[in-house]
């Protein structure tokens, strides 16, 4: 399957929200420069409201808050913080889709904010345009979605994840080695998020990325990817592409790209020393930490064509022992004390699925071998 093929079966699910309608979003920052930046970005899709702090942007909302889709609102900021603001529209327009910019990079510091002022992504600044209006098209496309026809809406919703699940099935019985792994990385990363409180917004994106974090394997040849013994150099360069040609394949998927940088970033390590980017610490995205713990834990605990599966208590040792090099070490620390939890999630991992599964919410997804076809 090409990525062609790919983007148009999932982009015939997608067509319905991509309307013409032009939303009204209010953008709130003290800094005069930045304001302009975010206007400048968002400037011809949208109708932009601006506001210089939260009391300021409080009043607009007051005023304009049935016509307003979504908030991109600064954290630090004088009269009223972005935090305080953000409550306070949950409070009286809790349907308004909420950005926050912020300078913090504190895993609690921001678990906290995405919880009690329902926020539907964080971006940490600087923050790159792009990074930004990808961020706004998805929150304008989860508005556009709770505000359509709730029938048909879900008709669609169940489409288009089944398309995802019977593409990551798909994409792991490519060899049967791994067949199975895409929905146990999917699994261990979700117990991993719920662990951290994360709201079901953020939940349902990191689901989407653990099915599809090897997406850009679709390409890969059958003789690297399927090969009995050690990889040689050239190969192993081809076989590291993946990240990056996952990347592209979702980008490419106009409701998939929020997730691209976490699908690119899941070989990269808490050290640097990883993929393709050596990205360091706090650079590498959240998901994309999570989804590296998650996909280490399976590739130990599964056998591979050069060497048989480690126990489930050796995989925890080398976890720890990997803990602030491989691994955001206080991320490894929450996986190793869920150890019974994971462990009791491999020995079943699809009935665990269900339970773990924010997509699966009211949804049959048993895939058939025949659907997964359709997509191979």
């Amino acid at each position: 399957m090409s990525s062609c093929e790919l983007k148009e079966s999932l982009e015939v699910v997608l067509n319905f929200f991509n309307k013409d309608e032009k939303y009204t979003v209010l953008i709130v920052d003290d800094e005069e420069n930045n304001l302009q930046l975010i206007k400048r970005t968002l400037r011809g899709q949208y109708n932009i409201l601006t506001a210089h702090n939260g009391a300021e942007a409080l009043d607009l909302v007051k005023e304009f808050g049935d016509k307003i889709s979504l908030i991109v609102s600064d954290q630090k900021m004088p009269v009223m913080e972005g935090t305080d603001f953000l409550k306070k529209v949950r409070e009286i327009q809790p349907q308004i889709i909420k950005i926050l910019l912020t300078g913090h990079v504190d895993t609690d510091i921001i678990v906290s904010s995405i919880n009690d002022c329902d926020l539907f992504q964080y971006i940490l600044k600087p923050f790159e345009p792009e990074e930004l209006k990808i961020a706004v098209e998805s929150g304008i496309t989860k508005f556009a979605m709770s505000s359509n026809n709730k029938v048909y809406y879900k008709e669609l919703r169940e489409l288009f994840y089944k398309t995802i699940r019977a593409i990551s099935n798909a994409l792991d019985t490519k060899d049967s080695y791994t067949n199975g792994h895409s929905l146990r990385v999917t699994l261990y990363s979700m117990i991993l998020a719920k662990q951290l409180g994360l709201d079901e917004t953020y939940m349902e994106d990191i689901e989407i990325a653990g099915l599809l974090h090897d997406i850009g394997k679709i390409a890969m040849p059958k003789s690297i990817l399927c090969k009995n013994g050690k990889l040689t150099d050239e190969e192993f360069l081809v076989m590291k592409s993946h990240p990056v040609r996952g990347e592209k394949i979702v980008l490419n998927i106009k409701k998939l790209q929020v997730i691209s940088e976490w699908v690119k970033s899941h070989h990269e390590k808490w050290d640097g020393s990883g993929y393709p980017d050596g990205l360091k610490g706090e650079q590498i995205p959240l998901p994309g930490r999570i989804i590296a713990l998650a996909d280490t834990y399976d590739a130990m605990t599964s056998t591979r064509p050069y060497r048989t599966a480690l126990s489930h208590e050796v995989a925890m040792l080398e976890i720890r022992k990997c803990a602030g090099t491989q691994f955001d070490p206080n991320l490894a620390a929450i996986f190793i004390s869920l150890s019974d939890v994971i462990d009791n999630a491999r020995k079943n991992p699809e009935e665990a699925y269900k339970k773990y599964s924010f997509l699966a919410k009211n949804i049959d997804f048993k895939i058939s071998s025949e659907e997964s076809a359709k997509v191979s």
